[in-house]
């Protein structure tokens, strides 16, 4: 097959193009910069410039593919406070690659998050999020919108990734937790830290994409999870061994004080089963568990700053 893949030099998509090219595929790589399309070249993939601003390029793209995996979001704006905007834009993109499939049978598997799906409880890949308007459900609508392009002649998949997908070279939550730790002197977490993330490691991740390009039914609902919830106290207290500064609980009032942007999530309760994933798609994670990489010290061999 010929796949599209948008955030193709991305963290999960550089992962991704060889997990495809592996597996026999051509891969054709969204890049918006020149360090971008110089990886995708090296990694022997092709190159198409753009952004997922530039609609005209996304249809082309993928009208000339046997599919697409959308991974491509603008983190930079989410995180910057216009999550909105960032939505926004993805769902443009979304409608544009949904109307270049529509009549074909190809599959178009877009990336999704899990956090907020359905807090304080373990969510499967049955339940569907609320749309309430807010910016965070616009992104969960985006999905839906996917879904339903079952109706059109796509076979759609959503894969619902962990809030944490890790690994060396990972510049985030993780990476800005240890951050915080190293400025602040102290390893935090909210609360009593009970509350849980579930997580993947990036190369289980890109395996399961792959999977889900090959073969996921049309509808598919998919859960990017290796560890259904690793408690976050667990995840401060190895950050505070390797850092060697006190393990500290920070205020619910204060989280964002202390931790600065990630302040707002770092105490959602998510955990997640991926049971119906393993099931449909003979998806077997064997990646390192969230403490263990954390443990084989490469997350704290480069400061990341927090801004």
């Amino acid at each position: 097959m010929r796949i599209f893949v948008t955030g193709a030099s991305g963290w999960i998509g550089s992962a991704l193009v060889p997990e495809l090219l592996d597996a026999g595929h051509r891969v054709t790589g969204l890049a918006r910069s020149d360090a971008s399309a110089a990886a995708l070249t090296t990694a022997g993939a092709e190159v198409v410039r753009g952004t997922v601003d530039d609609l005209d390029v996304l249809g082309s793209a993928a009208a000339a593919s046997d599919g697409v995996v959308h991974l491509a979001f603008k983190h930079d704006l989410a995180f910057s406070g216009d999550f909105q905007g960032a939505a926004e834009a993805d769902r443009r993109a979304v409608e544009t690659l949904g109307e270049a499939l529509a009549g074909t049978g190809r599959p178009f598997v877009l990336a999704s998050g899990l956090v907020g799906l359905k807090p304080g409880q373990v969510s499967t890949e049955r339940d569907r999020p609320a749309v309430d308007g807010s910016p965070v459900s616009i992104r969960s609508a985006t999905a839906t919108e996917v879904l339903a392009l079952a109706s059109r002649g796509v076979r759609p998949s959503v894969v619902r990734l962990s809030p944490t997908c890790h690994g060396e070279g990972d510049n985030g939550f993780m990476a800005a937790l240890v951050a915080v730790a190293r400025a602040k002197g102290v390893s935090g977490f909210i609360g009593d830290g009970a509350n849980r993330w579930p997580a993947v490691h990036r190369l289980d991740a890109a395996r399961l994409f792959r999977l889900a390009v090959e073969k996921a039914p049309a509808g598919a609902v998919l859960h990017g999870v290796a560890e259904e919830g690793v408690p976050i106290r667990d995840v401060a207290e190895v950050i505070g061994r390797h850092l060697d500064v006190p393990v500290t609980s920070v205020a619910p009032e204060a989280a964002v004080e202390h931790f600065a942007w990630l302040g707002r999530f770092l105490g959602l309760d998510g955990p997640a089963s991926n049971t119906l994933t393993r099931e449909v798609l003979d998806w077997q994670p064997t990646g390192p568990g969230l403490l263990e990489d954390l443990d084989k010290g490469h997350y704290f061999h480069t400061p990341v700053t927090t801004t």
